[in-house]
């Protein structure tokens, strides 16, 4: 029997840890600085839109908190029971981050249903020039964030949460020009129902992909099926069962299966040709393949999982070799 171990480093993160920190830390202050204004100006008009921009925006700031928690907590190293590290405190606060969307989501959603029967007076003006400086600051949050790694989920959870606010303080300057123009006093609580549907369409995204995550799915996009298939298919390869590809954080995938290769066929080269396929085809660096002959009796006689076998029509290739050593 051969086990094999390929490993890589920087899984999924083109930047350094160090500029994600920056570019977050910059957006949080920007955006905290403004949430304290705002929630001044939304009591003085009484608009439930300004005060669900407010309330995003803490939520902005709590998520951003979060991602710069996450990031320091996931770059420990391995140690004692966590032979993984803390890779998955990222996925914890992604998480997090769409949990807090949808519970803002359904208060705004009733809360603005009860404004649209009983309307109360809105001051249009404070709540249009407010808006648009809400829009710029918004802009620069989301540029700076966008910068960031955001094949992490947990980047991506608080990117997320500015980008929804963005669209919110549009959506809330057309009310507040509604208001303003046209005395047009639903128009605010229209505003904040719209804010809270796209809520809800961010928020059940990071909880689906961070859920996939801590569920150990295959990868979004990755065919575990067709990639056993592949994978069977290689020279000297007999057949693949016991496959297993998951992710452990963010842009981190892995790949563990049992390979049993034709009679005398070289365990270790099959071993560095499938790793080889994986690290191109599929970038997953990080495997752990058994590999054995097909007549060893000692490997497993109950695999879990599909079994994925060549085409028995396929004559066995470079039968010659030397065998693998026990």
């Amino acid at each position: 029997m051969s086990a094999g171990h390929g490993h890589g480093h920087g899984h999924g993160h083109g930047m350094s840890a160090d500029s994600d920190k920056r570019f977050l830390t910059a957006a949080l202050a920007l955006i905290l600085a403004f949430m304290i204004g705002e929630v001044v100006v939304g009591f003085l008009a009484a608009s439930l839109a300004l005060m669900s921009d407010a309330a995003h925006m803490l939520t902005d700031a709590v998520a951003i908190g979060l991602a710069l928690v996450a990031m320091r907590i996931a770059a420990r190293p391995p140690k004692g029971g966590f032979t993984y590290g803390l890779r998955r405190a990222e996925i914890l606060s992604a998480q997090l981050n769409g949990l807090t969307l949808l519970l803002l989501a359904a208060y705004f959603v009733f809360d603005g249903a009860q404004r649209l029967v009983d309307p109360p007076a809105v001051d249009g003006r404070l709540v249009f020039f407010t808006s648009l400086a809400g829009i710029a600051v918004n802009i620069g949050a989301t540029w700076l964030i966008s910068r960031a790694n955001r094949s992490s989920l947990n980047v991506e959870g608080a990117f997320q949460h500015i980008l929804n606010d963005l669209y919110a303080f549009i959506s809330t300057t057309i009310a507040g020009l509604v208001v303003w123009t046209t005395g047009f006093a639903r128009a605010d609580a229209l505003a904040s129902l719209v804010v809270a549907a796209l809520m809800l369409k961010a928020g059940y995204g990071l909880l689906r992909d961070a859920g996939r995550v801590l569920m150990e799915a295959a990868p979004a996009g990755l065919d575990p099926g067709e990639l056993g298939e592949r994978l069977a298919a290689q020279p000297r390869v007999r057949e693949v069962h016991d496959l297993h590809v998951w992710e452990v954080s963010s842009g981190y995938p892995a790949l563990s299966a049992h390979v049993l290769v034709e009679p005398k066929g070289d365990c270790h080269a099959v071993r560095r040709d499938l790793q080889a396929l994986l690290r191109s085809s599929y970038g997953i660096t990080h495997t752990t393949l058994e590999v054995d002959h097909v007549d060893d009796r000692f490997h497993c006689e109950d695999p879990h999982g599909p079994r994925h076998v060549a085409d028995p029509e396929e004559p066995p290739e470079h039968a010659g070799l030397p065998s693998c050593e026990h």
